[in-house]
């Protein structure tokens, strides 16, 4: 038996993999939302694994809830069309962000400052909105077990596995 594909398609993949904006979220119990900028992310060639780097100072609510509930969403939105997907898992891998991880988030880095200049903004903008220190960040790893699409217009907030179905949730 195979493993099953991914929930993103090689376009999506390649657009979560363009070093776009990435927002994460969890709640608590009471399911009070809290919300971060990831300043990095990754995923996987086949997209079956995502990995947001978060600053641990700035992001403490967020990351008691995800330990809490292991619930996570992230929004991954390209500047200069709104084109967005959200994916969702309820298991996460959480751990201290490593020397090696330095290559990729520098990568995230420079992939964002284009997308960001694509709008106006110059490379010190993003270089001041990513800012951070390794020995500060997180990595929290999940598998997207929901996604959505949530570019803006007709189709927003439909599921991908419906819309590969042709069906609606």
């Amino acid at each position: 038996m195979s493993p099953p594909s991914s929930l993103l398609s090689p376009d999506l993949i390649a657009l979560v993999d363009g070093g776009v904006s990435a927002i994460v979220s969890s709640c608590d119990a009471a399911l009070r939302p809290s919300i971060m900028r990831a300043v990095g992310s990754t995923i996987t060639p086949d997209g079956r694994s995502i990995t947001v780097y978060l600053s641990r100072r700035q992001s403490r609510q967020l990351l008691q809830d995800v330990a809490a509930n292991g619930r996570i969403a992230v929004v991954f939105s390209e500047p200069s069309s709104h084109r967005t997907v959200q994916v969702k898992a309820a298991s996460v891998l959480t751990r201290s962000a490593l020397p090696s991880d330095q290559p990729l988030l520098q990568r995230y880095l420079a992939a964002m400052q284009e997308k960001i200049s694509e709008v106006g903004f110059g490379h010190a903008f993003t270089r001041a909105m990513l800012a951070c220190q390794l020995d500060d960040l997180v990595a929290i790893s999940f598998e997207p077990a929901q996604a959505f699409d949530q570019t803006p217009g007709p189709r927003a907030g439909a599921s991908l596995s419906a819309a590969a179905t042709g069906s609606a949730e």
